[in-house]
């Protein structure tokens, strides 16, 4: 068993009975191809409970700055995490993330680029829609609706596939893909809140 499987079951064994996880929507993630998950993004613990509340293995950005310490930064790129600077403009890290969904795999971007502690959806940066016009992978918005308390419900919403072929077609400003993006996980994150 590689460490991605192996951190996977982990984190399903600890996670799941501490925050009674729900998932919903798990169908709407395409179980081959290229995939983005686009999630909002509340806490540290955000990229192992959306990694094991599907059935993709998802490859995460993550701050350049967790990369620092050798022993840590070569735990996280054996995970399928590799680095990026803050505001998506490190186009080693835009390259790297192109050539994974060339390859059909999954990419887990947080698309505010930090975490909202209030509970709010934020603005996302640009960086999300880049990766979704200039590739052909299918668009999945995720809520995670917390707050994060032991013992107590966290849901995990999975919205279907978002069409921006037109948007592809046209040529697009990247912003107002991402724009549109976080408006689908808002929307998701408010009928799966009132939902309970």
């Amino acid at each position: 068993m590689n460490l991605y499987k192996l951190g996977k079951a982990l984190c399903a064994i600890i996670f799941y009975p501490l925050y009674r996880i729900k998932v919903v929507g798990r169908e709407n993630i395409p179980e081959k191809g290229p995939v983005i998950i686009c999630s909002n993004h509340i806490s540290n613990f955000d990229p192992p409970i959306v990694g094991i509340t599907n059935n993709r293995n998802i490859y995460f950005l993550a701050k350049e700055e967790l990369f620092k310490n050798k022993f840590i930064g070569g735990i996280l790129k054996r995970v399928h995490a590799f680095p990026i600077k803050r505001g998506m403009r490190d186009r080693n890290a835009l390259r790297k993330g192109l050539d994974i969904l060339k390859q059909n795999h999954a990419l887990g971007l947080f698309p505010e680029g930090t975490r909202q502690r209030n509970g709010e959806i934020g603005k996302g940066l640009a960086g999300a829609g880049f990766f979704a016009l200039r590739s052909e992978a299918a668009i999945v918005p995720c809520a995670i609706i917390g707050p994060y308390r032991k013992f107590k419900p966290l849901k995990v919403a999975y919205g279907k596939p978002i069409d921006l072929q037109p948007y592809r077609d046209e040529k697009a400003p990247a912003q107002v893909v991402t724009d549109l993006i976080m408006e689908e996980i808002r929307q998701l994150h408010k009928i799966h809140s009132e939902k309970g």
